[in-house]
């Protein structure tokens, strides 16, 4: 039956499991975009459109827990071309500042574009007569330009879960006209920040031609298109309910207590990417142990890193350099049973990610360019003594929000070290006051009054026509 809305992500929310009985099955994706858009969809007849890992044959939809899912396959090739190379290898590092150096192979173009056709396609078939699809981040740009001449009695939004680039950077990409094209079929575009979406709408400006006013853009057909900042949040209160448990609070205990129960934990959590600036704050602690500041007896740095994109060579590299670097730090300032940090690479449960948060006295969120860090709020969230301290990223979305966390140039290494050290010697009173002013950010703004946000600016952007003589363009 078709659906009145559809989200259309490069992922479904669930994974493949093999069950105690020895059966293949599905188990739900940790993570808020979930739990924001669960309720609209079982309210509205809703459809999730997505890759369910692997490359596999063709799977057909199905439903699990009340969610109506449509898997879209892709073969080994496209998983080359359009997930670790267009997607992963062009656009992630040119949206994150030229972090790494992107490649641009035309043959990864071509697959990116057949994937989103594919897409777009089953989108079309699954939306019911004048439905809701919300297509979702950077892997899926061309959909909406796609799916809006395939269906033009939809209403389209999407939204971009990474940063969108400055236009000097946006332009170094061959397929810069076609990006912009293709996310001009949605009526609503989606960013984390007022600078994504400024950017968006003056490269659309310069690069295709439109005539834009503030956050609109006109189109010769006499559709409008509006462009805004919508930060993604958490669920607060969920990620507070699951810290409060008896088991979360022993597990916390236990932690610290493996640890040799430190003065101070350090805590980084954070997928094993080039943009998460993992070696410089590894680094900065080690000097500040070199330094005399601190001694393994009272302060360790618990590093989680979650194995990610293991195939390209860029993250390989990365692995051994922070293996190095870890054995180097350990090897010269940790003793026996004492290490100076410790080093996990693995993936962990929600609830052991919440007793880590619980365990620590400093988070640690130093990327060289992240989108939003949602790491960052849970664990604020899951702070519900109004305790522990946050060291973040002044270019990370979250900075906007999170002003009373203490805020690091990540590229300046003397300058995280003295972020770290404030945090470190920071009393009781200085603590609370910036936790309980972060803890009310986030449950003022958590991921349900963001998934509502967008909808609601959706449902309102949807048909407007623009009157050129009222709104002219505003020049370059």
């Amino acid at each position: 039956m078709p659906s009145d809305l559809v989200i259309v992500a490069n992922r479904l929310p669930v994974d493949r499991v093999t069950l105690p009985d020895g059966t293949p099955g599905w188990r739900r994706s940790p993570g808020g975009l979930v739990t924001a858009i669960e309720p609209v969809m079982r309210a509205s007849n809703g459809s999730w459109i997505g890759w369910p890992g692997g490359s596999d044959a063709e799977l057909e939809p199905f439903e699990d827990d009340g969610m109506h899912l449509v898997p879209v396959g892709l073969a080994a090739c496209e998983i080359e071309e359009f997930y670790e190379g267009f997607s992963n290898a062009t656009l992630w590092p040119l949206y994150h500042d030229l972090v790494a150096k992107p490649e641009f192979h035309r043959e990864w173009w071509d697959s990116y574009v057949t994937v989103n056709r594919r897409f777009a396609e089953r989108a079309a078939a699954e939306s019911a007569e004048g439905a809701t699809v919300w297509v979702h981040d950077y892997q899926l740009q061309l959909v909406p330009q796609m799916l809006r001449e395939l269906r033009p009695d939809l209403r389209i939004g999407f939204y971009l879960h990474i940063p969108f680039p400055p236009p000097e950077l946006f332009q170094q990409l061959p397929w810069r006209r076609q990006i912009l094209e293709g996310l001009l079929g949605a009526d609503l575009v989606g960013f984390q920040l007022p600078g994504a979406a400024a950017n968006f709408v003056r490269l659309v400006r310069q690069r295709v031609g439109h005539k834009t006013h503030r956050d609109l853009v006109y189109l010769p057909d006499g559709r409008t298109v509006r462009a805004e900042a919508f930060p993604i949040s958490i669920d607060a209160a969920g990620f507070q309910e699951l810290a409060q448990t008896e088991a979360v609070t022993q597990r916390a205990s236990a932690i610290r207590e493996a640890l040799g129960n430190p003065r101070r934990i350090f805590l980084g959590i954070d997928r094993l990417d080039y943009t998460k600036g993992i070696y410089a704050r590894l680094r900065a602690f080690g000097e500040l142990i070199r330094d005399g500041h601190f001694d393994v007896e009272d302060a360790v740095f618990v590093q989680v890193a979650v194995p990610s994109r293991e195939q390209v060579e860029q993250y390989r590299i990365l692995r051994d350099d922070i293996d190095r670097l870890v054995g180097r730090i350990n090897g010269d300032f940790g003793r026996i049973g004492r290490p100076a940090i410790s080093y996990l690479h693995s993936s962990y449960p929600r609830e052991e990610m919440a007793a880590l948060y619980r365990a620590a006295d400093i988070m640690v969120v130093t990327p060289y360019r992240d989108g939003m860090n949602l790491v960052a709020k849970e664990y604020v969230a899951c702070r519900y003594d109004d305790g522990g301290a946050l060291v973040l990223s002044e270019f990370a979305g979250a900075a906007e929000e999170l002003r009373q966390a203490w805020l690091v140039n990540p590229y300046d290494i003397n300058g995280m070290k003295a972020a770290l050290l404030e945090a470190h010697q920071a009393d009781e009173k200085e603590l609370t006051r910036r936790m309980k002013a972060m803890r009310r950010t986030i449950s003022q703004h958590d991921v349900q009054a963001w998934a509502d946000s967008f909808m609601s600016v959706l449902s309102e952007t949807r048909g407007a026509t623009h009157d050129k003589a009222v709104r002219p363009a505003r020049r370059a």
